[in-house]
């Protein structure tokens, strides 16, 4: 999965904002101790990134 299609479900799942502040702020055991940010830029694959995030928030399986 492409970064920008990343963002735009991470947008749509949360809403711009609220996405854009979780990418940000909130650190996921899952990642290591990372955000969104620092997991992406530390390298893991968007796709790892969206399950943790998914798994994290319980996004119903038909949105992942």
């Amino acid at each position: 999965m492409r970064h920008t299609a990343f963002r735009q479900r991470m947008a749509e799942e949360f809403g711009r904002v609220r996405s854009e502040m979780l990418a940000q702020d909130h650190v996921f055991s899952a990642l290591g101790g990372r955000t969104v940010d620092q997991a992406l830029e530390d390298g893991y694959t968007t796709k790892e990134v969206w399950a943790a995030v998914c798994e994290t928030f319980e996004v119903p399986a038909e949105r992942r």
